[in-house]
């Protein structure tokens, strides 16, 4: 089976909102193992909304529209399903007198406009909203099945999870499972080279490549009647990919660098903390992130101006008068310093260059350095891009040589 997916709204266009439903549907339609081939975004406009709808229609088993069901004159994806499927829109009593009872029971008045929430093709079927008052629709145009739904995510989620998922789940016996290997230390391009024959020999599992945020995701998918079945399928083509690229794996699914980091904390009893400069605080924010990181979390200094870098870390003006603060030496001073005034058993330190204007090294230049209890490592490296690309690519680097520190691992062996 295979399900194409339309999300209404003006404001996803204009780029207002974020359209986060698009990426629970896919992994919902993956789980449940159909095809999921097509995406669409169509503005507030009901002959374009038509128009998209019966596209769709026309080329997939079923589809999944999100937005447009509320009370507003723009929400018009009931006049689209109408003149879709060639028929009229038709007032349902008993909707509205659910409408009425919900408003009722949160004593509060109900806007007359609320009452074209009542309103369906003739022929559809309601999908009741336990969240909201906006119901979804059912109803088949073409060769497909639409299921029409709100655009409030919770709203959406809780209809989708619970209704159109286990309908169309029914008439198929697949399931999709996806294993996602995180990778660091060489580009996508690299990296695609090194598994290029399983690449173009393997049809299930499928590989595809993913660059994010520094970092490079190979993702391993494959289609079965069962999890068991998929896992088994993908079993053989990940340990192959391990072998192949070693070190540079360092986790698998959830396994983020954080949670890598802070796992291996934990393993040690250690404490950590940061030192920032270029980055501005983008390290702790990324450790903090993970539940739990105040188990071995101390703090940051963020010492962007280097009077700070002088006064809280105790780097000596000397060192910064002779070397510069994108340095080894600087890097490796605030290092001390923050173990110190943190009172961390280990912490990172991040200084650099990131622009727009070059401050002393060119621009991108970035210094790293991790202390431990067991000693000092440092490096510089010049990252590719805009300011804010090199900030979150530094912050990726910290992370990798912290972990790589804390695991033994060679910094120059990824």
């Amino acid at each position: 089976m295979s399900v194409e997916v339309i999300a209404i709204g003006t404001e996803l266009l204009l780029g207002q909102i974020v359209n986060s439903n698009a990426a629970h549907i896919g992994e919902r339609l993956a789980e449940a193992g159909l095809d999921h081939y097509r995406q669409s975004v169509v503005g507030d406009n009901e002959e374009r909304m038509t128009a998209a709808i019966l596209e769709a229609s026309s080329r997939a088993d079923a589809v999944i529209i999100t937005g447009g069901l509320g009370p507003t004159k723009d929400d018009v994806t009931r006049q689209a399903l109408a003149k879709a499927a060639g028929v009229s829109l038709v007032f349902d009593d008993e909707q509205a007198k659910r409408l009425r009872e919900r408003w009722h029971r949160s004593g509060r008045e109900m806007p007359e406009s609320n009452l074209q929430q009542a309103e369906r093709p003739e022929g559809a079927a309601f999908i009741l909203n336990p969240k909201g008052t906006a119901p979804g629709i059912r109803i088949r145009i073409d060769r497909a099945e639409v299921f029409a739904l709100p655009g409030v995510p919770a709203e959406m989620h809780w209809m989708l999870d619970n209704e159109v998922i286990p309908a169309l789940a029914g008439e198929g016996s697949s399931v999709v499972k996806s294993r996602l290997l995180r990778s660091w230390g060489e580009p996508e391009s690299a990296i695609g080279e090194r598994l290029a024959d399983l690449f173009d020999a393997s049809a299930n599992p499928t590989i595809a490549f993913l660059a994010s945020g520094g970092e490079i995701k190979i993702r391993i998918t494959a289609k079965a009647a069962s999890i068991a079945e998929a896992e088994t399928l993908i079993a053989p083509i990940e340990a192959e990919i391990r072998k192949r690229l070693g070190d540079r794996i360092f986790g698998s699914d959830d396994e983020t660098v954080e949670v890598v980091v802070l796992d291996a904390l934990a393993e040690r009893g250690w404490t950590v903390g940061t030192a920032e400069s270029a980055t501005g605080g983008m390290v702790a924010t990324r450790i903090t992130s993970v539940p739990g990181a105040s188990r071995a979390y101390r703090g940051s200094v963020v010492a962007y101006d280097t009077a700070v870098k002088e006064s809280m870390l105790g780097v000596d003006s000397s060192l910064i008068a002779e070397h510069g603060v994108v340095s080894l030496p600087v890097a490796e001073a605030m290092a001390h310093g923050a173990r110190r005034v943190l009172g961390a058993d280990v912490v990172v330190a991040v200084t650099g260059s990131a622009g727009p204007d070059p401050l002393e090294q060119p621009l991108g230049t970035i210094v790293v350095a991790v202390a431990t209890p067991e000693g000092m490592s440092s490096r510089s490296i010049r990252l590719p891009g805009d300011r804010e690309r090199v900030r979150v690519f530094a912050s990726t680097a910290a992370l990798q040589w912290l972990r790589m520190s804390l695991q033994g691992v060679p910094w120059g062996s990824s």
